[in-house]
């Protein structure tokens, strides 16, 4: 999608969150007979909605897709380390990545391989990579064997080391969400089951002073 069908898109949902606004005014202006002003307030509102709507979801897409993006790279960086290993080309080793995986990756390695097969130099083409994809680690990927290929440097050691990198971001960025899940957890904990268990200790108590004091 282009940045004029993404504009395109917009208006059409702009349109139709105008056409829903103006649908409820005038099941506002039949009912309750409300003002003008709060009418216009309502389509106007309606009109900004769908604008929105469309913008936060093309964001939770590209959102999605780094995502997926992120989980593909270690495995595919490492088949390509131990095809580069075993002797093969940079060229053959992508050729042979995309023939056993599957992903959004693989999609733009598969546009990395078309380019080069159209004439675009090596390194010229894995800057497209890096320009395409809004992952750093895979920008970081792809300049590191434009730049490999360029001076015949091993690429080896810098899969694997890129790999190991992603794979360790990971794990930090899970530690990191576990953390903010704990303390949310603490929420019920402390305003919820600790007060129950409090009323629990305390209720046969009260129950027996209040017989007593009666007796």
């Amino acid at each position: 999608m282009s940045v004029d069908d993404f504009r395109i898109r917009q208006v059409v949902w702009g349109a139709i969150g105008l056409a829903v606004g103006v649908v409820v005014s005038l099941l506002l202006w039949s009912t309750r007979g409300s003002a003008v002003p709060v009418l216009l307030v309502v389509c106007v509102a309606g009109l900004v909605a769908g604008v929105l709507w469309c913008d936060n979801h093309l964001s939770g897409q590209v959102r999605a897709r780094e995502e997926q993006l992120r989980a593909e790279f270690p495995v595919v960086a490492d088949l390509l380390a131990l095809a580069v290993a075993a002797g093969e080309s940079p060229v053959v080793g992508l050729e042979r990545v995309m023939r056993v995986c599957s992903g959004h990756l693989s999609h733009e390695l598969g546009r990395v391989l078309a380019d080069i097969r159209t004439g675009t130099p090596m390194a010229v083409a894995f800057d497209g990579l890096a320009a395409r994809t809004g992952v750093g680690s895979i920008a970081r990927f792809a300049e590191g064997l434009a730049i490999a290929v360029e001076r015949g440097t091993p690429l080896v050691d810098v899969l694997h080391a890129q790999a190991a990198d992603v794979r360790e971001a990971g794990r930090r960025e899970l530690m990191e969400v576990g953390g903010r899940k704990e303390v949310a957890m603490m929420i019920p904990v402390v305003f919820l089951i600790l007060p129950v268990t409090v009323v629990f200790a305390f209720f046969p108590g009260y129950i027996g002073l209040h017989l007593t004091s009666g007796m």
